[in-house]
């Protein structure tokens, strides 16, 4: 199974959650989800968390070596499939989809004979659909953007770029109508955005790019990007991404 590894923070009600997970298991739910049926919880009180209650850099290598070591029996026992973690509220918790037979409670044991120096629990219940997944651990379009947004910004740093430095930055929208397209033109105007060419996607939707000159620092282009979703729904657009040089 084809594995692509993402990682976010989400804030629920105050409470900061940092989400890693396997993105690319989102397009084999339909196959794998009648042969992995049980989703099953591995929480770890963490010994030393940050005042937010996430991980801490002591404790950071300990928390992976649970990781592997969890992962490495799942692969050998091959009755299921890792699909992330969650560390919210000084908790790690890892998530498991696997099969309905001895070897589900197999690893559950397993866990707890082997996860030495840590206040461990387990759970298990059926979730054939993949809900949970679905739901607690999948990013939602705008933190899809900003894992898009730390991405284009990493390449910009490694590629020696001072993210402080002003520079032109490009944007792209796509329309799910027109109908108010003259409309969103003058509100992005009136934001201090160039209007450019007309474009076409690859899915044959019209659309456009803007460009206006910010800084492409991790937070003002969160801030921006997810401003300007919100901005676009209004207009029956969606946002399509951003684009800058280095320098």
């Amino acid at each position: 199974m084809k594995e692509n590894w993402e990682h976010y923070t989400r804030n629920t009600n105050g409470v900061l959650a940092s989400i890693q997970l396997n993105t690319s298991i989102y397009l084999d739910v339909e196959e794998i989800e009648f042969t992995y049926p049980n989703i099953v919880f591995v929480k770890l009180k963490l010994k030393e968390p940050t005042e937010t209650g996430l991980l801490s850099q002591n404790e950071e290598s300990d928390i992976s070596q649970v990781e592997n070591t969890l992962e490495a029996e799942l692969i050998e026992s091959n009755c299921g499939v890792y699909v992330g973690r969650i560390i919210s509220a000084g908790n790690a918790s890892f998530l498991y989809y696997l099969e309905s037979t001895h070897k589900l409670q197999d690893f559950l044991d397993y866990a707890v004979n082997e996860v030495q120096g840590y206040d461990i629990s387990t759970s298990h219940e059926e979730d054939g659909t993949w809900s949970t997944y679905q739901k607690l651990l999948y990013p939602t379009p705008k933190e899809w953007q900003m894992i898009e947004n730390h991405h284009v910004c990493n390449k910009l740093k490694e590629a020696g770029s001072n993210l402080e430095l002003p520079r032109i930055i490009l944007h792209k929208l796509q329309f799910i109508s027109e109908y108010k397209k003259r409309d969103l033109i003058e509100e992005l105007t009136e934001e201090g955005f160039q209007i450019n060419d007309d474009l076409t996607t690859e899915d044959g939707y019209s659309g456009f790019t803007f460009e206006r000159m910010d800084t492409p620092t991790y937070e003002n282009m969160d801030a921006l990007t997810l401003h300007l979703i919100d901005v676009l729904d209004i207009y029956d657009a969606k946002y399509d991404g951003w684009e800058t040089s280095s320098i």
